[in-house]
């Protein structure tokens, strides 16, 4: 099974715990916008660690 977003993020150090808990809470709480999306537009993280993650994703 293919790492979370948010795990992987953490993981390459592009990202901390509660920044993944305050976007698992945004969408939890009805934002129906993609993690990687959230995770940009609040300035958490860019473009290339959102590329890294599709890069690695298996299909």
């Amino acid at each position: 099974m293919a790492k979370r977003i948010g795990d992987f993020l953490i993981d390459i150090g592009a990202i901390n715990q509660a920044q993944v808990e305050e976007i698992l809470g945004l969408q939890k709480a009805g934002d129906p916008r993609m993690f990687g999306e959230l995770a940009i537009e609040k300035g958490y993280i860019d473009d290339s660690a959102l590329k890294a993650y599709i890069d690695r994703k298996p299909d």
